[in-house]
């Protein structure tokens, strides 16, 4: 079947999806991966795996202009406000999630040292793109949102750190490698800074270029040519291509007077993208994994949401932040998607002898909690009491500025 009629298929089946969970009060989110799901392997056989490899391109934009948003939230002025509570937080539900899961592996299920270390630094990341959809569906504000989105930034961060220094305990331990501890240590640390001073380089330059644009179309390609420059950039220097588009967005939103307009002017031309990212992750899921996975990958699936939720919620209350973040912050950060299938497979390229548990146990975690990530993050925000609180915000703006 030709690739471009695949591609419309792609998007109808999501816009079918979409309504659907509509219709029975779901994000958008679980409709479109659902529905990619019935076009995937595991159903109708619409998608192949060779298809998911020609538009891994869709992907990467997505994924790129999602890390672009999420650095709008990175305004500096705030984040000396809120900065410190932000990273304890952090730090809380990371280390939560991955004491509980090492435990759960290593003292329940008996794993090997090496095993249990490496898994438990992969359940530190989440997958942004799931909650940030949520997020703009319902026009969601307050609190807990404006704690989500620094700490879904900062938690893939010190997740790759962790597996880099998970993946340097293990190598030395089974005598792997001829390099020091310090030495491996040092590499997940260049990545990030190195992705950090590229991503504010050409958000610099972005930020010049973008005052001089004469148009709405004519910004919005620069844009678009900048992040591509910055994802394209770091795959070529083996950085993060997540973390140099986020401060790519971060320095923009600092640097440029009205830097709104052009994050309101992605957001008018994204939903598409999103629409077949989420469709084609769905259709890349395979439900032949539940058969294999076992007592261990059920253990991970509740070790890891019981770290995030706890941690989250002892990081809050220890900074004393809003009631309802302590409450529900945790549930908005279980999705788990593209990072961490990312790690799995440097997993299976340097660790060989356990590739094949630990893949297992993560896909069945991907496949759980992209179905139900989703969900819990609309029911965390719904509790907080801050579904469609943007839109509210927004008339009461306009109705003060009507008086005044």
């Amino acid at each position: 079947m030709d690739l471009l009629l695949k591609l419309s298929i792609l998007l109808v089946v999501g816009i079918l999806g979409g309504r659907v969970a509509r219709r029975f009060q779901l994000p958008n989110v679980t409709g479109y991966l659902v529905a990619g799901l019935f076009v995937g392997p595991s159903f109708f056989k619409l998608i192949s795996e060779q298809d998911m490899q020609t538009f891994s391109v869709i992907n990467q934009v997505a994924l790129a202009t999602i890390a672009f948003s999420i650095g709008s939230e990175f305004i500096l002025k705030d984040m000396l406000k809120i900065g410190k509570s932000i990273l304890v937080i952090t730090l809380a539900q990371v280390f939560g999630a991955v004491f509980l899961v090492f435990a759960v592996c290593y003292w329940i299920f008996g794993q090997p040292l090496v095993f249990s270390i490496v898994i438990a630094s992969m359940s530190a990341a989440t997958a942004p793109a799931a909650t940030i959809m949520v997020i703009r569906q319902y026009k969601t504000h307050g609190p807990l949102t404006k704690t989500i989105l620094p700490v879904v930034a900062l938690d893939d961060a010190l997740g790759i750190m962790l597996f880099g220094i998970a993946m340097s305990i293990a190598k030395i331990s089974m005598g792997e490698t001829d390099y020091s501890f310090l030495q491996m240590v040092g590499q997940p640390v260049i990545e990030i800074v190195g992705s950090l001073l590229l991503g504010f380089v050409i958000g610099i330059i972005l930020t010049f270029v973008a005052n001089k644009a004469k148009s709405q179309e004519e910004l919005l390609t620069i844009v678009l040519a900048a992040i591509a420059a910055s994802t394209g950039l770091a795959n070529t220097l083996k950085l993060s291509p997540l973390l140099t588009c986020m401060m790519l967005g971060g320095t923009l939103v600092n640097l440029m007077k009205h830097s709104n307009r052009i994050f309101t002017l992605m957001n008018e031309y994204t939903p598409p993208i999103y629409l077949l990212f989420f469709t084609l992750a769905g259709a890349g899921l395979d439900l032949s994994i539940l058969a294999k996975v076992g007592l261990l990958g059920i253990g991970y699936i509740f070790a890891r949401a019981g770290g995030k939720i706890m941690g989250a919620a002892i990081g809050a209350r220890a900074v004393k932040a809003e009631e309802t973040v302590a409450k529900y912050l945790g549930l908005a950060l279980l999705p788990q998607g593209g990072v961490s299938i990312g790690l799995s497979i440097i997993v299976r390229q340097q660790l060989p002898q356990y590739s094949t548990a630990i893949t297992t146990v993560i896909l069945f975690s991907v496949f759980v909690y992209e179905i139900s990530g989703p969900i819990f993050a609309k029911i965390a925000l719904q509790k907080a009491g801050e579904i469609n609180a943007l839109e509210k915000q927004e008339k009461k703006t306009k109705a003060e500025a009507a008086t005044s």
